[in-house]
């Protein structure tokens, strides 16, 4: 995993958004509302494909936006490398996979590791992969939770940045719990990203290191 570098004031952000983009939208609130203090500001957002309202909510603001769908391209690797180009492009300080359903490759890690920031909902490393709020609820885990953490060559296993706890309640069923787990992993990532900022980090193995 690269070495951090020095970050921009603000830190530039690059967004990557698969969907409907609430936590992006988190951090465009984040950086309105906080301005310079906040520390960071989105600089782009980029998609996986087209028509999301992810990319709405980046064109209301104003921000420039790309698209790099994996089906236009021959290859997986080729389009990592597409992707890390656009990305490149808008000089980021820090990458924020914010609901990007789309597993970044060598080229992307490459260019960018140590400053991909990822959440999950869970609390890993319980509960990897894409089914994280089903598993715990399928498993009787009494709470569960969010994580946010950057991310390496696995799912879901680079180095845990910071964790949120929410308490599983009889009554859950898989999207009552994940609505509970969004309002939380919302609030988490925007402090997590106004902290990497505004005050730098280290990773060191495992750990991640905030002054």
């Amino acid at each position: 995993m690269a070495a951090p570098t020095e970050p921009s004031s603000p830190a530039r952000v690059v967004v990557l958004v698969s969907g409907s983009g609430t936590n992006l939208q988190a951090l465009l609130d984040a950086t309105a509302e906080g301005g310079p203090a906040y520390g960071a500001e989105v600089v782009a957002v980029g998609a996986d494909r087209s028509g999301i309202e992810g990319l709405r909510r980046a064109e209301r603001a104003g921000l420039p936006t790309f698209v790099r769908r994996v089906a236009d391209f021959a290859s997986r690797p080729e389009w990592d490398v597409a992707l890390a180009d656009a990305v490149s492009a808008h000089r980021p300080d820090l990458v924020v996979s914010a609901g990007f359903m789309k597993i970044v490759g060598a080229e992307f890690l490459a260019r960018f590791g140590g400053r991909i920031v990822n959440t999950h909902p869970a609390l890993l490393p319980s509960f990897p992969g894409a089914h994280g709020v089903r598993d715990a609820l399928a498993y009787g885990a009494k709470v569960t939770g969010c994580t946010v953490h950057f991310v390496d060559d696995g799912v879901d296993t680079g180095p845990v940045i910071a964790q949120g706890v929410v308490e599983i309640r009889d009554e859950d069923d898989e999207a009552a719990l994940h609505e509970r787990i969004k309002d939380v992993e919302r609030r988490l990532l925007v402090d997590v990203v106004g902290r990497l900022a505004r005050d730098g980090y280290s990773i060191k193995g495992r750990k991640v290191y905030i002054p």
